[in-house]
């Protein structure tokens, strides 16, 4: 959805007043046109990040309209080949990375009341996804009681990090603390304990699905360039957060709970499940031994030196006698071995059960590499992983949103994937995501019977 944004703003007003409103304005101006208010000197200084620009369509009138008129929208759906669907926000995105707490805080359930009243009555067609900020377990557990008890929402847009500073940064040179931050992504190593808003996502029967761009890290700080950071900005914030919830053992602890990751592609994801059970075979436990530096044979290896070694090593034979050296590395964390004890991997097949049933991935129709999702003779163990039909209307990616359906159909026309793929694309995977949770998740909307018959 492109939010109306004079609509959102009275919503703000009614929660906050105008104290509130201008707060929202004093942050839009700051962090999302930044970067157009500083001269080409001072955006590679800065290593200002070039976002997107001219990113809405314009050319179709119409199209343009549809994303932000709930009304339209409904009645458009059928010229798309969309029976139902889920929508996620445009100007909401960026609210749960705010540091300000109460603006964060206060933004969210501005917005969720918004998303929550203007497609209430096309509940049949349509469902908003609600914004869950997740700086603190607290927060996160305060916004998803009310946006499900008191708005009555069934989607929830988490982000996929949280940038926090690095302490030590912070506490000697506070002025650069802004710039050095590492990604919390709510499983391995994070600042909190996130399992209480894993708990309340089963309790209410609701699947966390995230959304948050990876622009201003890692490579993708191109002062001049939206091309260079866009591309794959999604897949690095998606696979940052799926591996730590993985690793995090986040996935062994709540074996039902289903997660999907928004707009980010699939490549990624067959990529790391195959790199898991590669990286499994070479340091489970018992593998390990391979590298046990205990095991080395030091007299083997002096005598293989001085017959083989020459010159090179004439005199300076007792670095191996010792065992001293870079290469030796620090032998002594034996008690941090076991790296895959968090999700407790005992064979490869564990990574298998944990990963393929409990992730989702959002592909956009016009993506060949969703096709790899169900190439079973290159996924380890003949896996087909899961996933969901989106599409990106309302942005400059989908020139006309007539044609979403018909380019994700020319996967079948063109022998990537099958009729059977196709359907656990647009469908089966989708009602997976949710109704698995929630078996009456599509209760009341236009799909009820076709899930009901699906899911038996």
């Amino acid at each position: 959805m492109i939010e109306f944004e004079a609509g959102v703003l009275d919503y703000i007003k009614q929660l906050g007043g105008g104290r509130l409103v201008e707060r929202f304005n004093s942050w839009g101006a700051e962090n999302l046109f930044n970067w157009s208010r500083l001269s080409p000197e001072e955006r590679r200084e800065r290593r200002a990040t070039r976002g997107v620009w001219w990113g809405m369509p314009t050319k179709n009138t119409l199209d343009r309209a549809t994303a932000s008129l709930p009304g339209l929208l409904y009645e458009r759906l059928d010229d798309f080949g969309v029976d139902f669907a889920v929508l996620y926000p445009t100007l909401g995105l960026p609210l749960p990375h705010i540091d300000d707490e109460e603006l964060r805080r206060a933004l969210s359930r501005a917005f969720n009341t918004f998303y929550a009243d203007i497609y209430r009555e096309y509940a049949d067609r349509l469902t908003p996804a609600a914004i869950i900020p997740m700086h603190t377990p607290e927060e996160a557990l305060e916004e998803l009681d009310h946006a499900v008890r008191v708005l009555g929402m069934k989607v929830f847009m988490f982000p996929s990090y949280v940038r926090r500073p690095i302490a030590a940064i912070a506490r000697k040179c506070p002025e650069a603390a802004r710039g050095a931050f590492w990604l919390d992504t709510y499983g391995l190593d994070s600042e909190h304990d996130y399992d209480p808003v894993w708990a309340k996502c089963v309790e209410l029967k609701v699947s966390p699905t995230f959304h948050s761009n990876g622009y201003g890290w890692g490579s993708r700080m191109s002062p001049s360039n939206f091309v260079y950071n866009r591309i794959g900005h999604f897949a690095a914030a998606g696979e940052a957060l799926c591996k730590s919830l993985f690793m995090g053992g986040v996935t062994r602890r709540f074996p039902t709970l289903k997660f999907a990751f928004l707009e980010c592609g699939v490549g990624w994801a067959c990529n790391l499940y195959a790199d898991l059970v590669g990286h499994w075979e070479k340091r489970n436990l018992q593998s390990l031994e391979n590298y046990n530096p205990a095991n080395l044979n030091r007299g083997l290896l002096v005598d293989l030196h001085s017959r083989y070694g020459g010159n090179m090593v004439e005199g300076r034979l007792d670095q191996l006698r010792n065992g001293t050296g870079l290469l030796e590395g620090d032998r002594d964390e034996t008690d941090m071995l076991d790296e895959w004890a968090a999700c407790r991997i005992d064979r490869a097949e564990d990574i298998r059960d944990l990963f393929v049933s409990n992730f989702y991935f959002g592909c956009e129709p016009d993506d060949p590499i969703t096709a790899w999702a169900f190439n079973t003779q290159v996924n380890p163990f003949g896996a087909r992983l899961r996933v969901l039909f989106s599409s990106d209307i309302g942005h400059w990616d989908v020139p006309d949103m007539r044609d979403v359906t018909e380019e994700a159909y020319e996967l079948v026309e063109k022998g990537l994937i099958t009729e059977e793929d196709f359907r656990d694309f647009v469908f089966a995977n989708p009602t997976s995501l949710y109704a698995s949770m929630n078996p009456r998740f599509f209760a009341g909307t236009v799909v009820q019977q076709e899930v009901e018959s699906a899911i038996g």
